[in-house]
């Protein structure tokens, strides 16, 4: 099994009813969220750890986890309210009003953390989860608790607009790419983190931090992975684009899910992947994420899709 950790949160998307009044749709969401749904549509067994409320959405949440095969037993429940997101959409571009102070996901704790069997082969963190506190303490104890043991990927998909303390957050995200396997940035990620300079330069500076395989992706222009024995580039698939959201939380659940299909999501085999495995992990994530762009919204594909 693949444990997502991170974010589950609720969109509320701008509607207009039949008598024309402004209203809002909920739909569940969250960046590590739309990976645990991902990689449950690819056939993968999955888990999902987050604070999640018992309230109506916390229900709605839970449901769609299990529409995709994907398991929320390992869930910290509370009666705390879910985090909202309202959007306003103005000309094509979304802005947010948050609600999230004293919610489920916000308030979980290092108190809070799962235990895992033998059949957790992997974990995943990323998202904006990991900017505040304390949920962000809690996701970085259970990262580093569980380094060395399993598998671990990070994608910080970096939100500067949330970030409020970046020095603290900085050093949680050196802290959580040190302890990581395997690491997914975006050209953006990338420069925002290391500063200006080449691609491939940047990237195997990461690669000395610690992990054994990183990621970049680049958009239009596809992804590379990036490991000690060289560097594998793999070319997006061409698509006509509905928009863009959950692209990269769809590329990650297919990295996973090509290298847990492989049986290389060990340590051991993570720290030795040869070139074919990292093209074909890539080329499932792009394929993968090619689906997800060429409908609305964060709509992942199951894998007779693929």
């Amino acid at each position: 099994m693949i444990l997502c950790c991170g974010e589950a949160l609720i969109d509320m998307l701008p509607r207009t009813t039949a008598e024309g009044e402004a209203a809002f749709a909920p739909h569940a969401g969250g960046a590590v969220f739309n990976t645990a749904i991902a990689l449950g549509r690819l056939g993968v067994a999955t888990g999902f750890f987050s604070g999640l409320s018992t309230d109506m959405f916390g229900e709605i949440l839970v449901e769609t986890l299990a529409a995709s095969g994907v398991d929320a037993a390992p869930a910290h429940r509370s009666d705390h309210p879910t985090t909202l997101a309202f959007v306003k959409l103005v000309e094509g571009q979304a802005t947010y009003a948050f609600y999230d102070e004293n919610t489920a996901g916000r308030l979980l704790s290092p108190d809070n953390l799962p235990e895992l069997g033998e059949e957790t082969e992997a974990l995943f963190f990323g998202g904006i989860s990991l900017v505040v506190d304390p949920c962000g303490m809690a996701y970085e104890a259970l990262a580093r608790r569980e380094a060395g043991q399993r598998v671990v990927m990070c994608d910080p998909n970096i939100r500067p607009g949330f970030i409020r303390d970046e020095a603290a957050y900085r050093g949680r995200i050196a802290r959580m790419l040190a302890a990581s396997d395997i690491v997914k940035l975006s050209d953006d990620d990338l420069h925002w983190l290391e500063g200006p300079g080449d691609i491939a330069g940047l990237a195997r500076g990461i690669l000395e931090k610690g992990p054994s395989l990183v990621c970049i992706t680049e958009g239009a222009k596809g992804a590379t992975g990036f490991i000690a024995a060289g560097a594998v580039s793999v070319a997006a698939t061409p698509v006509t684009v509905a928009d863009t959201v959950g692209a990269g939380d769809t590329f990650n659940a297919g990295v996973l899910a090509s290298l847990s299909k492989a049986g290389l999501l060990t340590r051991d085999g993570v720290r030795n992947l040869p070139e074919d495995a990292v093209r074909d992990a890539l080329t499932l994530g792009v394929r993968a994420a090619a689906v997800t762009v060429s409908r609305a919204g964060a709509n992942p594909p199951r894998r007779d899709e693929l």
